[in-house]
């Protein structure tokens, strides 16, 4: 079985342009409240560190974000009015199109290691 780095990176960027077009949804006035709450869940148990099977044991740490996360994701999909997911996808794309700013991404990186020092030297005071 060959490894297809490419496809790979392809797949990603469609999940990206997925998830930020849901995250689109669950903000438009015409989504139904039950698909909202479907994409809240889905994107509070992505983050929560709460899992069915905690992430720190190899492999199988993650096989419950690999299976969870898309099966909810899909159901969301289905319960999303097919208009409101067409013109989601489309802000979506141009979204995804953006150049990600590094300034941006080490001001918060420092915002957080700048938080996590405060905290151990408040512990350790």
């Amino acid at each position: 079985m060959a490894f297809d780095l490419k496809a790979l990176r392809e797949r990603a960027r469609r999940i990206k342009i997925e998830l930020i077009a849901l995250s689109l949804a669950a903000r438009d006035p015409r989504t139904p409240w039950f698909a909202k709450l479907i994409v809240a869940g889905c994107v509070a148990y992505a983050l929560s560190p709460v899992d069915v099977i905690p992430d720190f044991i190899p492999v199988i740490g993650l096989v419950d974000d690999l299976v969870f996360i898309p099966i909810a994701l899909a159901l969301a999909v289905r319960f999303i009015p097919g208009e409101v997911l067409a013109d989601c996808r489309d802000r979506a794309g141009a979204i995804a199109e953006r150049r990600t700013s590094r300034v941006a991404a080490a001001v918060i990186i420092g915002c957080w290691v700048a938080f996590g020092a405060l905290g151990i030297w408040l512990v350790l005071r």
